[in-house]
């Protein structure tokens, strides 16, 4: 006798358009028709007249595949549809299963579909541009432990992570446990997006970032998709870069930028307190970059809006001029940013007026350095990395009222009168300063700073070194 034949067809996820040729011709050939009842209005005008269909409600899986191989095994041809792709969270392993189970010579036929996580990916951009794996929250047929034991991996591999079933009528939480899981290994600006009812009439797409995620907005038809540590959010779409721009050098990464993006998104990953405002945050990875001491989060500290407020005074051309302490400060300000920017960096310190002024007033070249540089551009944004007498002078000449600068980088090093130099110049609140307390600092730190600063506009997209 013919033992018939099963087809086990991804019907997509939800429009005519997104089912595939063979599988609108397997259901076109088939005898009989199988499948959850909800999915039958997809794809009702491609069953054959004279067709049997056989509808069952939710959770009827074995009935629907033990119906499928009676029919196949009296020599019909069967067609067991699934959403998506038949062979993810479909039909395909249970069928497979059933006929091992059953020792049946019933032929067996997958056809793919187009899972709802494509479908939901094209919608959003290009979210899945590298590795990523997909996860189920439903803990129906697998544990909660080992779902959540897979969330942990997921996040902790920075696979960019798509999200089926996360919400149900009495599945409410596990949505909450994930953002939490996720928001341990990855940076709360990381995109995130979301595509409920993927290709149907009420078809909803929305991009947000995973600190602003809102699982009470999702439902059971719902896809999630999270991005991972190189993905980014371009108007209005989601994108994971798989590193074409990079290999071919055609406005892409430059030498050296790769790994300086790669070590920032490192760094963001392990900061203690992730949740503080981004220009301060942009600063700060710069700082523990340059130093890979993590003991700046707890020394490093910036006005409200410092760095923001000194990058657009700075970009519009509202001062031109930059002024540090010592050569090697000003050394280390990127010479790209400067030009970029019309910008000017000056230091003081090998002009021949200041040892005279030095020697007549008995104090230091960097002091002197100072009162000349306020002399010239008391409106400057002003850099310390080496000589606490040299910020003390600054301080002393803002009390003056001589002075009125953009901004200051207070981060001198050293035993002697470091500290007291940067408590000096936190008790002026009304300019925007940034601080590196304590002894620590250096002249390569303050450079760090403002070459932050210099290139603030990139913080979003948490893309450094873009003037390397």
């Amino acid at each position: 006798m013919n033992k018939g034949k099963i087809y086990v067809a991804g019907i997509g996820p939800g429009s005519e358009d997104d089912i595939t040729p063979v599988v609108k011709k397997a259901v076109t050939l088939s005898d009989v028709v199988v499948g959850y009842k909800y999915y039958f209005s997809f794809i009702r005008s491609l069953v054959k007249e004279g067709a049997e269909c056989v509808d069952t409600g939710m959770r009827k899986e074995r009935d629907r595949a033990a119906m499928a191989f009676e029919y196949a095994e009296q020599g019909r041809t069967v067609c067991v549809i699934s959403s998506g792709d038949a062979g993810i969270y479909g039909m395909a392993p249970l069928i497979w299963e059933m006929k091992r189970e059953r020792n049946s010579a019933v032929e067996v036929e997958i056809l793919p579909g187009i899972s709802a996580f494509q479908k939901a990916a094209s919608l959003l951009g290009a979210p899945v541009g590298h590795d990523f794996c997909v996860i189920s929250l439903s803990d129906l047929l697998t544990s909660w432990d080992t779902i959540e034991r897979r969330i942990m991996a997921a996040a902790a591999a920075d696979f960019v992570t798509a999200v089926y079933n996360p919400k149900s009528e009495g599945r409410y939480w596990q949505l909450y446990r994930l953002k939490e899981i996720f928001l341990k290994e990855r940076d709360a600006d990381t995109p995130v997006g979301f595509v409920r009812q993927a290709g149907r009439e009420d078809q909803e797409v929305v991009v947000t970032t995973l600190g602003d995620f809102a699982p009470e907005q999702v439902d059971m038809f719902t896809v999630v998709l999270i991005g991972n540590s190189q993905s980014y959010e371009w108007k209005g779409k989601m994108i994971t870069p798989r590193g074409y721009y990079k290999e071919l050098g055609e406005g892409g990464y430059k030498p050296g930028q790769e790994i300086m993006i790669r070590s920032f998104r490192t760094i963001a990953s392990e900061l203690k307190h992730p949740d503080i405002p981004l220009d301060r945050k942009w600063a700060l990875l710069h700082a523990i970059h340059t130093t890979a001491d993590f003991d700046m989060e707890n020394i490093f500290y910036a006005d409200q809006g410092a760095v923001e407020i000194i990058y657009k005074a700075l970009s519009c051309g509202r001062v031109r001029t930059i002024v540090t302490d010592v050569s090697m400060a000003a050394s280390g300000v990127r010479k790209g940013a400067l030009e970029r920017l019309g910008l000017q960096v000056k230091c003081y310190l090998s002009d021949p007026r200041v040892a005279e002024i030095a020697n007549a007033k008995n104090i230091t070249r960097t002091q002197a350095g100072i009162r000349l540089a306020v002399e010239e551009h008391p409106d400057a944004l002003y850099v310390f990395g080496n000589a606490p007498t040299a910020l003390m002078e600054l301080c002393a000449l803002m009390r003056k009222g001589k002075a009125w600068p953009l901004g200051v980088i207070g981060a001198p090093v050293g035993f002697v009168n470091v500290r007291e130099s940067k408590y000096m110049l936190k008790s002026f609140t009304g300019i925007p300063k940034v601080v590196i307390e304590g002894r620590k600092g250096g002249s390569n730190l303050a450079a760090t700073i403002v070459n932050a600063i210099l290139c603030f506009d990139d913080a979003e997209q948490l893309l450094p070194g873009r003037d390397l």
